[in-house]
């Protein structure tokens, strides 16, 4: 990292070591498409130091100011809201920035034949794996079929949830007063646990 001093205040070598060890804690945190520069302005107010430390970090300027009595604390104190800062930009971008992977086209699939009477909506999704390129050619990939319980779905109430859940150990249902998702489940010993989403 590459850092420009402005102002009047000397430091010892001592303290110089001190200062330079943390830039280079910060320039492990900025350092990622190439160096980066720092400037620092220190000044004096009657008998305050100020320390001014700017960085360019993704296009923004991360400005931080601190003031002391003594220079090397004001610096100290001044870098630590520096790295505070710079945590805080990197994962905001980090969160920011990431994207999905590219999404496969596609392909309607013919409808499969769903429990207790219901239709659903399918939808086959070319899949081309390892195992299907080692055993097939490129032409037949491997169709993973999603089912779209939703289609057909409408809310229930809690009895009609129950009578559904003879047939099964559990079932998932939207609510029909609080348009809530819940989950039935029938337990060993014969009762019933609800799960509110």
């Amino acid at each position: 990292m590459k850092i420009t001093y402005t102002g009047q205040v000397a430091f010892s070598p001592a303290q110089q070591k001190k200062l330079d060890a943390r830039f280079g804690k910060l320039s492990k945190l900025l350092d990622r498409g190439g160096e980066k520069g720092a400037r620092v302005i220190l000044t004096t107010e009657r008998h305050l130091l100020r320390a001014e430390i700017t960085v360019h970090y993704y296009d923004h300027p991360l400005v931080v100011t601190e003031a002391n009595t003594d220079a090397t604390l004001a610096m100290m104190a001044a870098l630590d809201k520096l790295e505070r800062q710079i945590i805080k930009h990197r994962d905001r971008w980090r969160d920011t920035k990431r994207r999905p992977a590219a999404k496969s086209k596609v392909a309607e699939g013919t409808p499969l034949p769903a429990s207790n009477g219901r239709k659903a909506a399918a939808k086959a999704v070319p899949v081309k794996s390892a195992k299907a390129a080692k055993i097939g050619s490129e032409d037949s990939p491997t169709k993973v079929f999603r089912v779209n319980h939703h289609a057909s779905r409408k809310p229930m109430t809690m009895e009609e949830a129950m009578l559904d859940l003879d047939k099964r150990d559990y079932t998932v249902y939207r609510d029909a007063t609080t348009d809530r998702v819940h989950v039935l489940v029938k337990r060993r010993d014969g009762h019933v646990d609800l799960i509110e989403g």
